[in-house]
């Protein structure tokens, strides 16, 4: 861990809340219409089958936001909602650029970037991850993922065109994630992996609480990773 040089973070789940934050947007477009996070987590649930389209070659690579507003489609017309017109769609689908951050984060990541390059390595394109930086208080060394690499995680090009950015091998190069599968396809493209528990991501004590696949450090806040590797360096 002593040669690690940039630390890359996953970003939906691990430094913002993006259940409570899509609820509380579904929450004031349809009122009691709706169960608002029964709602946030059906369009959650078509993220991955989204991004598989794009993985497996069916369709090209666009920016996220195409592919959530495919998904709240779909979602609505499933809910019964069909008849939300497209202004009110265009504002919902932007509610991803207005996700609000864990409590621990802006602070960690301040704390983090004495020592190290941080950047995201998302699957939500550039402009998706300034907006969410802007309004979190979140300082990068510069923004990476799907958008640089042209594929959606967990293909191993993701994590490999993080550590290249930086000019990096990917053993100096720290995945951090709230996510075990995320850490094991980083692991497997040759990165340091850090788990970032968040077990109320889908609710209470409904996300992962410890990683189900083997890893560098797992801490509970940024502040903590940020410590932890102060400890190893």
């Amino acid at each position: 861990m002593k040669d690690v040089k940039a630390v890359v973070f996953d970003v939906f789940g691990t430094l913002v809340d993006w259940r409570t934050s899509i609820a509380r947007e579904l929450q004031a477009v349809f009122g009691d219409r709706a169960d608002a996070f029964a709602l946030a987590d059906a369009w959650r649930a078509e993220y991955q089958p989204a991004m598989e389209e794009v993985r497996a070659g069916r369709i090209p690579f666009c920016k996220l936001d195409r592919l959530h507003r495919r998904n709240l489609d779909i979602v609505l017309a499933r809910a019964g909602l069909d008849d939300c017109d497209e202004a009110t769609r265009v504002a919902l689908n932007l509610a991803w650029h207005r996700l609000d951050a864990w409590p621990d984060v802006a602070a960690g990541l301040q704390m983090l970037r004495r020592d190290y390059r941080i950047a995201p390595c998302s699957n939500g394109h550039i402009a998706l991850m300034v907006n969410l930086a802007r309004r979190n208080g979140f300082v990068w060394d510069a923004v990476l993922g799907a958008e640089v690499a042209r594929d959606y995680k967990p293909r191993p090009v993701v994590y490999l065109a993080a550590a290249d950015a930086f000019d990096l091998a990917p053993a100096q190069t720290l995945m951090v994630a709230a996510h075990s599968s995320d850490l094991a396809a980083a692991s497997a493209a040759g990165l340091r992996t850090a788990f970032l528990a968040r077990p109320d991501e889908f609710g209470a004590g409904r996300g992962e609480s410890a990683a189900a696949v083997p890893v560098d450090l797992a801490v509970a806040s940024v502040p903590e990773l940020a410590q932890a590797l102060a400890a190893l360096r």
